[in-house]
Parts: C-alpha cells; sequence; structure tokens
C-alpha cells in the first residue's frame, strides 16, 4: 500500500535540515512504507528536479555528506513539488489531482506544517474545503510543528479551528524532545527497574531539577523570539513534558492514550501559580547583548531565562520541589534531569565535630549532549577507618548510534501510535500553568528582571531562589571541568 507524505512549507530551513534527512535516514534502513511518496508545497517556484537539487545542497550544507549516494538517488526519485499559495483554493485543487494521479487506491497520507504558525488554520481550512482529511480508505493523519498557540486562548482557538475539519485521533502536535531516545529511555529506567520505582517518591527524593540549557543566543529566530520568550518556547512543551515523564505514574500499558492520561494527571496536579508564588519562585532573566540582537526591540522585556519551583501537589510528590530551568546563551548546551534523593536519616559516619554530612545518592538523566544515566553514591575510601567519599556509575551511549529525534516521530505519524505526541488537553493544561507567570511577570509589584553575562550559569538571582530552600542547581551530565556532581571525603 502507498503511502503519501506531503509537507507544506517544503523549501524551508526545517525540511532540509531534519524532515528529508530523517526520511532518508528511514528509507536506508527499509523502514518507510512500500511506494512512499514526499510531496512537497510551497510558494517558492520549484520544478520536481529543482526541488531534489535544493533538498540534496541543504542536506550537505547543513547535516553532512550523504551516505550511500546511490540509494538517495532513489530515495530523491520519489520526491515531488507542487508550487502553490496556501490561501489559494485552485492552488490546493491542482495539489489534490495530482496527489490522486500518483497514489494507489487506499493510500494512506500525512500532512505535515512545516510553516509558520500563521498558516496553519488557512492550510486546515483548505483541507477541509476539498475534504482532503476524508478517510475513505487510507488514513489521513496531521502533523503540527510547535509553537502551538502563543497562550491558552489562543491555543484553544486553533484546537477549534483544527478539529473543525480533523478528529483529535487524526492529529499529531510534535515535540521533538519527546523523539530522543534519552527522553524515552526515562520510563524504561523507571519502570523497567525494580529497584528505583520504590524509591521514586516524595519519601526518599528530596527535590528534582531539571536543565535546559542553549549555548547560544537569539540568532536568526531573534524576531520570533523576542514576542514569544523562554516560557513560551521551552517551559510549555519541552520541561513540562520531561516533568510529566519524571513525575508520571505507571500507565497500564503501552497504549499511546494510556500513556498520556498518565501525562495529563500530573498536570492536573500541578499546583496553581498565584502572584505570591510568581514573586518567591520564579526569576527571569536576560543575557548581557540580547538588546544588541538583530530582531529585538530597543526596550525589550523578553527574558531569556528563567528559572521556575514547581510542585505536583499528589500522594506520590507532595512537597518535593521541581526546579526548572532554561536559558540561551549559557555555559553549554545542555539538557539534564537529575533527581536529588534525601539524606540518611542518622550518619554515624560524621567528624567529631558533626560538621559534615555524607553526599546524597543522586540519579542524573543525562538528554544531551552528553546521553546516559549516572548514578552517585557513597563509598569507603580504602586504607581509612571509615572515610566516605562520592563515586559515580555512569552508563553513556555508544556514540553514532542514537538517530535524530524526527526520525522516531515521523515513523511513529506513519504508524498511526500518538504516544509521544501532545493531545489537546494536555496542550490547554499547560498553557494553564505559564499563563499566569507571563500576567505575574507584567504586573507592577513583579520580580524585576535580571541579566546575566553570556557564557554563565543564569542570573545569581536563581542561585538564591533554591538557597532559600537550602539548595544548589546543580549539573551531573556537564562537560566543564568540576561541574560534575561531587563531594570531599567525610572523615569520621
Amino acid at each position: 500500500m502507498s503511502q503519501t507524505i506531503v509537507i507544506f512549507g517544503a523549501s524551508g530551513d526545517l525540511t532540509q535540515r531534519k524532515l528529508i534527512p530523517s526520511l532518508y535516514n528511514l528509507y536506508r534502513k527499509g523502514r518507510l512504507p512500500d511506494a512512499t511518496f514526499i510531496m512537497g508545497m510551497a510558494i517558492d517556484a520549484f520544478d520536481d528536479n529543482s526541488f531534489r537539487a535544493h533538498l540534496k545542497d541543504g542536506y550537505e550544507k547543513l547535516v553532512g555528506p550523504i551516505p550511500e549516494p546511490s540509494k538517495w538517488d532513489q530515495f530523491a526519485g520519489q520526491i515531488y513539488y507542487q508550487t502553490g499559495n496556501f490561501g489559494s483554493t485552485d492552488d490546493f485543487e491542482k495539489l489534490h489531482d495530482r496527489l490522486h494521479a500518483m497514489e494507489t487506491a487506499g493510500a494512506g497520507r500525512l500532512y505535515y506544517l512545516s510553516t509558520s504558525p500563521t498558516f496553519y488554520e488557512m492550510i486546515v481550512a483548505q483541507l477541509g474545503t476539498l475534504d482532503m482529511e476524508v478517510e475513505h480508505h487510507g488514513a489521513r493523519r496531521l502533523v503540527i510543528e510547535k509553537p502551538f498557540g502563543h497562550d491558552r486562548a489562543s491555543a484553544l482557538a486553533l484546537n477549534r479551528a483544527i478539529h473543525a475539519v480533523f478528529d483529535e485521533s487524526q492529529i499529531y502536535r510534535i515535540d521533538h524532545y519527546l523523539g530522543k531516545e534519552t527522553v524515552q529511555n526515562v520510563l524504561v529506567f523507571r519502570f523497567g527497574n525494580t529497584i528505583f520505582e520504590p524509591v521514586w517518591n516524595r519519601t526518599y527524593v528530596e527535590q528534582v531539577q531539571i536543565t535546559v540549557a542553549e549555548s547560544l543566543g537569539v540568532g536568526h529566530r531573534a524576531g520570533y523570539y523576542d514576542q514569544a520568550g523562554v516560557l513560551r518556547d521551552m517551559f510549555q512543551n519541552h520541561l513540562l513534558q520531561l516533568l510529566c515523564l519524571v513525575a508520571m505514574e505507571p500507565p497500564a500499558t503501552l497504549d499511546a492514550d494510556a500513556q498520556r492520561n498518565e501525562k495529563v494527571k500530573v498536570l492536573q496536579s500541578m499546583r496553581p501559580i498565584t502572584q505570591e508564588h510568581v514573586k518567591n519562585y520564579t526569576i527571569r532573566g536576560q543575557y548581557d547583548g540580547y538588546l544588541n540582537e538583530q530582531g529585538v526591540a530597543p526596550n525589550s522585556q523578553t527574558a531569556t531565562y528563567a528559572a521556575l519551583t514547581l510542585f505536583v501537589d499528589n500522594w506520590r510528590w507532595q512537597g518535593v520541589p521541581f526546579y526548572l530551568r532554561s536559558g540561551k546563551m549559557m555555559n553549554e548546551k545542555l539538557t539534564e534531569i537529575i533527581v536529588r534523593f534525601r539524606n540518611p536519616p542518622h550518619s554515624f559516619f560524621a567528624t567529631a565535630a558533626k560538621s559534615a554530612a555524607l553526599s546524597p545518592n543522586t540519579v542524573a538523566l543525562c538528554v544531551a549532549p552528553d546521553e546516559g544515566v549516572h548514578l552517585s553514591f557513597e563509598t569507603k575510601v580504602p586504607d581509612t577507618i571509615v572515610d566516605t567519599q562520592s563515586v559515580a556509575m555512569e552508563y553513556n551511549y555508544a556514540a553514532g548510534v542514537i538517530p535524530e529525534a524526527y526520525e522516531r516521530l515521523l515513523l511513529d505519524a506513519l504508524h498511526g501510535d500518538a504516544t509521544l505526541f501532545a493531545r489537546s488537553d494536555s496542550i490547554d493544561l499547560a498553557w494553564g500553568i505559564i499563563d499566569p507567570i507571563h500576567e505575574g511577570w507584567a504586573k507592577p509589584d513583579a520580580p524585576p528582571m535580571t541579566h546575566y553575562p553570556a557564557g554563565s550559569w543564569g542570573p545569581t538571582e536563581a542561585d538564591a531562589m533554591l538557597m532559600q530552600d537550602g539548595h544548589l542547581w546543580e549539573d551531573a551530565c556537564g562537560s566543564q571541568e568540576g561541574m560534575r556532581i561531587t563531594a570531599s571525603p567525610v572523615r569520621s
């Protein structure tokens, strides 16, 4: 049975950098359905051959040398292009006719919106006008890139517009973070090992830290970013999804809705964000030099860094702080989840002055770039009476075996597996967490905008926020010397 992938906005960077390389890798691995066709549509004036040359040039410039060039030629022969304006029903009729001429009876079809969000509703409406969403014999699925709205109201409006044409079961809201192997490993680590899940709760866990740090500035995205900011760009989707994976209950099955139901329960249990919470448990910052970026408003109050303290008010996590931080122009590119366990209730290894303590055990789930798992625990220093030291057991993914996240997500969408895609209710709940923070920051008595040097770990005020709870930011996965979780030996 044939399968058609229609990419709207196909002349853009995402198609060259991520979508086509990922589809080619799936093709090389024999994972695409037989007779798969790829149809690109955009306003640019390409024909089939010039579009194929455009994609090949982009692959080589943005990704690197094309592996197995002979297979690329075969793959490229299945790529086509249709020039069109998203506002023109005539152009969509031409696309419709051409797809029917290419496809066999019962062909499945995947529509991928690789465009600016301003075109989402327009494209969906055009598809609905021509009944291109109707599943006569083959599946019709819609993949939507983030951002899904810029606040709760706009997300609800977008959902209504899309649901007027597509059923929720046909919609795949993509978050590339969920396609990362190391993110998927969180559930395997938790629920595939009996030694961790029994202590994965408020009785044993003291705190959870989630860091998504970026070493670069806003670059060519400055115009978009200055309207969005770090909360909309990173927290509403990536960081809250990581939090859900850490905090969710075990699903009854691997079924997509069973897993997504458990994530929704976490979001429903999040402590409401009050103005008092905004004052005491949120920090916003802007890197030095941001106002000089091309496309940024001269007096912009857009945050490029945020740190939040959130709580999940349920039986498992009551009272455990979840510290989330993300920022641009930070010390290094890093994504990690750190679960820090409580100290033993009584330590008889302390010094005579009782001034030292054992370092708590820590599990660090390293998402990028040092993909793997680090477990720190205490051991005795050889040839001492009871001196102790922190040591780490580490598992690292072998270099070169981790596929691009879009590979997994595209394959899942083609197979109709929505497990790693956001459902409408989770989008609504996530915006319900983020919107009150933005509203609190806009008030006269809001915590002031802080500033931090490029190449740092963010504003010092974020350190102070944790210190008021007696905690410090930690980094177990970074490449910087001395940044791993360590402790000096405790002598008794």
